[in-house]
């Protein structure tokens, strides 16, 4: 009779996939914009993800030997981690600033958080924004793009744009274009985020809302009126779509809850329209993204169904 009353601890019902196959998907599907990237900027932007990458793994590994901690480098996050970062780079940067990027993504906010399901922001994202504020020369540095002078008077399309200049829409979604490495290519970016949604990894809660609300506040903030040209112009540049699919869709920074998703995809939206149209900076998709990984516990403490029975308590009551 006791066999028959045994309960086991939830969950329940388990589905195949584990964090090793769900990397391997995002790495997957990082693969068309990490080619297209090696080929547009040529061999030293390879060189700089492999070492990027290699800094990430490595760092992992150290921490967890010396600390005697299970190693947890086969489950490929370190490596997703990497990649994400070395993609967020500009081609010309130095190997020595993207092997401490990588440290700094693993180490700091990974590793001392407790690991894996545990950072409170995205560390490829968090290791951006450390390189960004410590050398920003090195990291706004696009002047090496083949044909540079001749196509673009600033950095970026979006710097160009957002200076006046014109932009070649084209160019923007083929990719061939000054950016950092894995940004560029919209076509490329978007062949992996199909693949994710078809593998089930994703889904376009969070993107959805990010594009779309970020749409809505360029239209009515961005100056240009109903200019569709321009709005599709701002969601292909500044690394939005490599940002809404691949970084803001990280499933410990972001929330679990079908609402929390909207909400944080309109927070999103909102924040790096605030940062394109009235800050200096013509991107904001990282700093969009890590300001609200910091407010998911509060979007989750509000979105969370509670338990069934259990009801809010009145203010100076106890629930029932």
């Amino acid at each position: 009779m006791s066999d028959l009353l045994h309960v086991t601890s939830s969950p329940h019902v388990r589905g195949r996939d584990d964090t090793r196959r769900i990397m391997l998907y995002v790495i997957i599907a990082l693969l068309p914009a990490t080619c297209f990237g090696v080929w547009n900027f040529g061999t030293h932007a390879l060189l700089l993800i492999i070492f990027t990458v290699a800094s990430c793994v490595l760092t992992e590994f150290a921490y967890e030997k010396l600390l005697h901690k299970k190693v947890t480098i086969g489950d490929f996050s370190a490596v997703v981690t990497g990649l994400l970062l070395a993609l967020n780079f500009p081609s010309s940067l130095p190997l020595w600033i993207g092997v401490l990027g990588g440290i700094f993504a693993i180490l700091v906010v990974k590793m001392l958080f407790g690991g894996l399901g545990q950072n409170f922001m995205n560390p490829a994202l968090g290791a951006r924004c450390f390189l960004m504020i410590s050398f920003t020369g090195y990291m706004t540095n696009f002047s090496d793009y083949p044909g540079y002078v001749e196509v673009f008077s600033s950095a970026t399309p979006l710097a160009s744009l957002k200076a006046g200049g014109s932009v070649d829409l084209m160019r923007m979604m083929i990719g061939t274009i000054p950016g950092t490495i894995g940004e560029t290519s919209a076509f490329a970016i978007l062949i992996g985020a199909i693949f994710l949604i078809l593998t089930g990894v994703i889904d376009l809660h969070i993107p959805g809302t990010y594009i779309v609300s970020f749409a809505l506040f360029v239209l009515l903030f961005g100056g240009h009126g109903l200019d569709v040209r321009y709005v599709v112009i701002e969601i292909c540049g500044g690394g939005l779509l490599l940002g809404a699919f691949f970084m803001a869709t990280d499933y410990v920074t972001s929330p679990i809850t079908p609402m929390g998703k909207i909400i944080f995809g309109i927070v999103l939206g909102v924040l790096t329209g605030i940062f394109r149209i009235f800050g200096a900076s013509a991107e904001g998709v990282s700093y969009a993204i890590i300001f609200s990984n910091l407010l998911v516990p509060l979007i989750e403490r509000i979105t969370v169904p509670r338990a069934f029975g259990i009801v809010k308590a009145k203010k100076g009551g106890d629930a029932t």
